[in-house]
């Protein structure tokens, strides 16, 4: 038999499925590690960690699933957006990676549009602003602030490519993952001449770009021991966790939108053609699917506002022995929509669609004596999804159709989010039969890249399916439409508070 590894290096962990040539999942397995945040608003991790997770998750799903390492014929990578991993000459990490959450770059944000000749200049360039998050403004902090490293740094690589040069000595990318580096020509899918000469930057510090199922390389003698695989297995482009997890969930065709409630929150629609935004409030970036583009909007923390709300404020349920998450969804479904006067700013690490503001903060507004620990569940659940909207506003008012969205990520396992889902955005939102995002997206990329099918969509037609589906609740989307241009103004009425608290911590 053939079998297919779909490896996603997350922000909070590795999952690895194996996956056979008709898409059923073989084994899967998730390795976790820590994120760094020596100073507020920081993220980074260590490259190391994602290495270990890839072997241990890698060799496990290959012991459960029984198969010979033989018929595993290729991998697929997906990862976390925008990192970046600074290498010497001798390909020795040189320090912790910046992660894509980091917000440390404002000032090279400024630089780099400043180079550029502005904002529009910028965007005509690489189709998006600068925002704190990408990898150039990264390059360039470590230039302006750690000038020794710099010196030093012969690649930058994203965190999915340096596993894949610990897989197969290659230094190479994916044209989807590539185009959140703001280094990209988006429209020719290659890196931009013009911006790089502007930065001073030398193109040989980059990857080589690929289409996501192009084959990059295969294991090396080394790798494939370590993974206890064969140095036939081919590794193919692989993609952005957001573009691999829209594969991975059969957005690949006009109308539909995946809707992604993870660490982050993600709206992600398909484009035939290349279209701009040209405020640069939604990303345009090279899709996943070969000679096609997608827009997405990101909110920064979705699912991860609820996770900081269980970790730090919720900690006696997880102590109680059951499961925290459900018990806080229980009593978020005793709340009537709206939270009763409560809102909720998702703004824990900054926000970048559509405000693009670093400083911005999470905030509850509202709060009264009748609040209960329901009601602020519910307002952070609500405070995302209307975040999510904010996105789902620009692409419509681009003129892009939507008429469906497919939900995935931990939102999607919640019956009640799924119905916020679709009352908030007035659409019907559907689950498909599979929950396993980027990483049955990069496996589906790698049977491609073998040849078992022409092309990823035929690969996504063959193997996923709509299971089900919410309809929109009238009355609850006019509750929601209501109280929707109160979120919005909110942030409008704080900006000013939030760049006042930032100077003062800082």
């Amino acid at each position: 038999m053939s079998a297919f590894l779909g490896i996603d290096i997350g922000t909070s962990g590795t999952k690895t499925l194996l996956v056979s040539a008709t898409g059923k999942i073989l084994a899967e397995a998730h390795a976790s590690y820590r994120s760094y945040h020596p100073r507020p608003l920081w993220s980074e991790q260590d490259p190391e960690d994602w290495w270990k997770a890839t072997v241990k998750t890698v060799r496990e799903v290959v012991r459960k699933s029984g198969i010979h390492a033989a018929d595993v014929k290729a991998i697929g990578l997906s990862g976390q957006m925008h990192g970046s991993v600074f290498l010497d000459k001798n390909d020795k990490v040189l320090c912790r990676a910046l992660l894509w959450n980091d917000q440390r770059t404002a000032a090279e944000c400024e630089e780099i549009e400043q180079r550029a000749g502005g904002r529009r200049k910028l965007i005509q360039m690489v189709a998006n602003p600068a925002l704190t998050g990408f990898t150039a403004p990264k390059i360039l902090w470590l230039r302006n602030n750690r000038p020794r490293l710099f010196d030093r740094t012969r690649k930058i690589l994203l965190p999915k490519d340096d596993v894949r040069r610990r897989l197969t000595g290659e230094y190479a990318t994916d044209v989807s993952d590539a185009s959140g580096m703001l280094l990209l020509d988006v429209r020719r899918r290659d890196w931009s001449g013009p911006l790089l000469s502007r930065l001073d930057l030398d193109r040989e510090l980059l990857g080589d770009c690929y289409e996501s199922e192009d084959v990059t390389g295969t294991l090396t003698a080394a790798a494939a021991r370590r993974l206890g695989l064969t140095t036939d297995c081919i590794v193919v482009g692989g993609a952005g966790d957001c573009a691999a997890g829209a594969i991975g969930t059969g957005v690949v065709r006009s109308g539909v939108l995946s809707s992604s409630i993870g660490t982050s929150g993600v709206m992600f629609v398909h484009s035939d053609k290349m279209e701009v935004d040209p405020r640069g409030r939604l990303h345009t970036f090279c899709h996943a699917v070969r000679g096609k583009w997608h827009m997405m909007g990101v909110s920064l923390t979705a699912g991860g506002a609820l996770q900081w709300f269980v970790d730090h404020l919720c900690e006696q349920l997880a102590g109680a022995g059951g499961d925290p998450y459900k018990i806080l969804n229980r009593e978020a479904g005793k709340i009537p929509a709206g939270s009763e006067g409560l809102l909720f700013l998702p703004y824990l690490a900054g926000e970048r669609t559509p405000h693009a503001d670093p400083d911005a903060r999470g905030s509850l507004v509202g709060l009264t004596l009748k609040h209960t620990r329901g009601h602020v569940t519910r307002a952070i659940m609500e405070g995302v999804t209307y975040a999510m909207r904010d996105s789902l506003a620009i692409i419509e008012s681009m003129g892009v159709p939507v008429r469906q969205v497919r939900a995935s990520g931990g939102g999607a396992k919640s019956a009640l989010w799924r119905q916020m889902q679709a009352d908030v955005f007035g659409k019907k939102v559907v689950t498909i039969n599979t929950e396993q995002g980027p990483a049955y997206g990069v496996a589906l990329l790698a049977a491609v890249g073998t040849g078992e099918f022409g092309n990823i969509s035929e690969a996504c037609a063959a193997t996923i399916k709509v299971v089900s589906e919410t309809a929109v609740d009238r009355a609850q989307k006019r509750r929601y439409d209501s109280r929707f241009p109160l979120f919005q103004e909110l942030y409008g009425s704080l900006k000013g508070n939030f760049k006042a608290i930032s100077r003062v911590e800082s």
